[in-house]
């Protein structure tokens, strides 16, 4: 480890802590137990991170930024749909698969953002990683709007809301159930509900 640059130990101990939290929890991840996972001492984390909340932000930081580059890719990939509905359906199933496939991510980020609300050094980030989701949702129904020439009959902000807290619950219940049926199931009420919404434009 003695040849490693700091970025690279950083990258290993967030690396580490991701497993850590997956397994045991946010509470028992330990500074001491991440080290270990890495194969560092506790001196080499203290060298690269001040503290566990460090670390915690730095993770959701870097979770929110992975999650949002997949989102948006995987909305994006709508443009070749037939249709508004057909891209709405697309773009939710394509986003979920994005989603389901990293399980253990999402696992350590709903744990971390219920960790952060609670705790007085992180409780800035839950806000900001709600209003990327709703960013993300918002841009991609005013994608479908323009692409396909329609608009929307309720205020988008509220829509895009409305889908993520649906996906957002989906996710959560998912990880609980592993009920693939449902969820497809949920994720097409979805689509229709936000398709009722959307006119010709004028």
């Amino acid at each position: 480890m003695a040849r490693l640059a700091v970025e690279e130990r950083r990258a290993l101990l967030l690396q580490a802590a991701a497993r850590v939290i997956a397994r045991v929890g946010v509470s028992d991840a330990t500074t001491r137990a991440i080290a270990d996972e890495a194969g560092m001492s506790q001196g080499a984390f203290h060298y690269c991170f001040r503290s566990k909340d460090e670390l915690l932000r730095q993770m959701l930081t870097d979770l929110l930024d992975h999650l949002d580059r997949r989102a948006r890719n995987a909305l994006d990939a709508t443009r070749t749909s037939a249709s508004a509905g057909a891209a709405l359906r697309d773009g939710l199933r394509t986003l979920w698969s994005e989603l389901a496939s990293r399980e253990n991510e999402n696992l350590v980020l709903y744990e971390l953002t219920v960790v952060a609300l609670r705790s007085p050094e992180l409780n800035d980030l839950p806000a900001q990683q709600y209003e990327r989701y709703f960013s993300i949702m918002e841009q991609f129904l005013r994608d479908v709007a323009e692409r396909w020439n329609i608009t929307w009959t309720r205020p988008v902000e509220r829509l895009a809301r409305f889908a993520v807290a649906g996906i957002d619950g989906l996710g959560l219940s998912w990880l609980v159930t592993r009920d693939d049926d449902t969820v497809t199931g949920v994720l097409h009420d979805i689509a229709c509900h936000l398709q009722e919404h959307a006119a010709p434009a004028p």
